[in-house]
């Protein structure tokens, strides 16, 4: 570390609150609290010092607006996320099918079931699975049910892109 670096950080150890922005302001705080006699020491350890304080002022302003900037998208993210509420079904081994040609069939009046508040439940954590080969069944005409808009939900880009 050169000398002016390290007088600079001595003065400013000690004295930073009595440093600022301005380069004649620091150099007579220089004055104040030291004794040198070079007249371009003086100037260099007060430059020194106005630029360091520069830097660390931007450098705190930046990091203040990244803070803001995360702040506001985490309060747009929290906002997506609740005007748009998902619904979640439960998924049991008996009513998770998958659609092939095969078992992909037309509804027909006799098929087709109303959802009743006895037949519909919650989904909670501890009920919800993840289909596997072994527990999805082929769709029979006992586990269609009838499509109503409180069922129907949108499909995510994921569901769309295995379609």
């Amino acid at each position: 570390m050169d000398r002016i670096k390290r007088l600079s950080y001595e003065v400013l150890v000690d004295h930073k609150s009595k440093f600022g922005e301005d380069f004649v302001n620091n150099k007579k705080a220089l004055d104040q609290i030291s004794i040198i006699r070079s007249k371009g020491l003086k100037n260099e350890i007060a430059g020194y010092i106005t630029k360091f304080i520069k830097k660390e002022i931007r450098e705190e302003k930046f990091k203040q607006s990244r803070i803001e900037s995360s702040r506001i998208e985490e309060q747009r993210n929290e906002e997506n996320q609740v005007a748009t509420p998902e619904t979640v079904t439960e998924a049991t081994p008996e009513t998770v099918t998958e659609a092939t040609p095969e078992t992909v069939t037309e509804a027909t009046p006799e098929t087709v079931t109303e959802a009743t508040p006895e037949t519909v439940t919650e989904a909670t954590p501890e009920t919800v699975t993840e289909a596997t080969p072994e527990t999805v069944t082929e769709a029979t005409p006992e586990t269609v049910t009838e499509a109503t808009p409180e069922t129907v939900t949108e499909a995510t880009p994921e569901e769309e892109k295995a379609e």
